[in-house]
């Protein structure tokens, strides 16, 4: 049997604090995560917007040591993933596709056709459906298919979430039981899950199924681990005054101190590599939050990274892909809402330090300091002459 390929999807991250600019104006450029109806003015708006976070965004990366760790690991996962799967006898190449940075998904799409590979899985390593995560490196991947007559001779599937999986639940309640353990007392720690956001709309009005899965995720994991601690479910890095799920990371920190908990581990939900969100977000910003609410102790539980059991999962998930009815892009690319647009978020009023996946129109109010600058001739853009 000839050589099966299998594409480990993410995000990307800046690897230098000279790549944050470009990296947030490839992000702001994805018209999946600010969906404008004038599509025209989506690269002035990236420009726009990303010009205005730079500096911001470059001081959080200081503050982790100047840029992502996410492009090593998820490399050295890839590697971690090709010895698992040649250990049981099965043939395989691993490529990563960065949705935006280097290495890019552009970039292991050209390589993997250059090796001829008799099949391909792609893997999102977002362990939830978002619209946002895998559904945009998805629509990216149904483009360059639908563009390449060679591309759709390869016989492909994808597995579109996996947070199910007896071995990725097996690894997360494994960190977790590591790090109560470090207490004096675990079992009266409050175990805090943590998970990315995303605005409401995604999920009420275009059909996202993430928060349905987060949820399921937690049970899962709680199952999982057997433990009688108090549990609570928060959404982190929300930015821009629109509505987004709840309860708020922030907002139930301060809670949870104000009713006493004094002890607490943090649980990285939707993050399978250690990046922006875990070393400063988390670490940092709401460290300081919880600290200030009066909770004593603080500990985080550590991304996946390479954890053995995790790995493990990742080549089950590719065997098992393979021996299933074939999933085409079609089938995880439609909402279960049709939408032209994602529509319009309720707007709320508030900010909070942005990490590295900013999304949806989050960033609204740059696109109307951008209308007032069009309408004025004034401005950044009108003096560099974009427009």
């Amino acid at each position: 049997m000839g050589c099966t390929g299998v594409l480990l999807l993410n995000l990307g991250g800046p690897d230098t604090i000279e790549d944050v600019g470009p990296f947030l104006y490839n992000l702001f450029s994805d018209p999946e995560i600010i969906r404008l109806p004038v599509p025209w003015l989506q690269k002035p708006l990236a420009w726009f917007i990303a010009s205005r976070r730079t500096e911001t965004s470059q001081e959080n990366y200081r503050q982790i040591g100047g840029g992502s760790p996410l492009r090593q690991i998820t490399e050295e996962q890839a590697e971690a993933l090709k010895a698992h799967l040649d250990s049981r006898g099965l043939d395989t190449k691993v490529y990563v596709g960065m949705r935006y940075w280097n290495p890019f998904t552009e970039e292991a799409i050209a390589q993997l056709k250059q090796d001829n590979l008799e099949r391909l899985v792609i893997l999102p390593l977002y362990p939830q459906f978002s619209i946002s995560t895998s559904g945009s490196s998805f629509r990216l991947l149904e483009q360059i298919w639908q563009a390449d007559s060679e591309l759709q001779q390869l016989n492909y599937t994808v597995i579109p979430s996996w947070y199910k999986h007896e071995d990725y639940l097996g690894a997360m309640a494994d960190l977790i039981r590591s790090q109560l353990d470090q207490f004096e007392n675990p079992d009266q720690v409050h175990i805090f899950f943590s998970a990315h956001g995303v605005p409401l709309s995604y999920v009420e009005e275009a059909g996202d199924p993430y928060q349905r899965e987060i949820e399921d995720c937690t049970r899962r994991i709680m199952a999982t681990l057997k433990r009688s601690n108090a549990h609570t479910l928060a959404y982190q890095s929300r930015v821009g005054p629109i509505e987004w799920l709840k309860p708020y990371t922030e907002d139930a920190l301060e809670e949870l101190g104000e009713q006493g908990v004094k002890s607490m581990v943090v649980v990285p939900l939707s993050f399978v590599s250690e990046h922006i969100e875990t070393l400063q977000e988390i670490d940092i910003e709401y460290r300081e939050v919880a600290e200030k609410a009066g909770i004593e102790e603080f500990r985080r539980v550590p991304a996946l990274n390479t954890h053995p059991q995790f790995i493990q999962s990742l080549s089950y998930l590719v065997t098992e892909a393979l021996a299933k009815p074939q999933v085409e892009f079609e089938e995880v690319t439609r909402m279960d809402k049709q939408v032209k647009i994602y529509p319009p978020e309720r707007w709320e009023w508030g900010l909070t330090v942005a990490a590295e996946v900013w999304n949806g129109r989050l960033a609204m109010l740059g696109f109307f300091a951008l209308l007032v600058e069009l309408l004025s001739g004034n401005g950044p853009l009108h003096f560099v002459g974009l427009l």
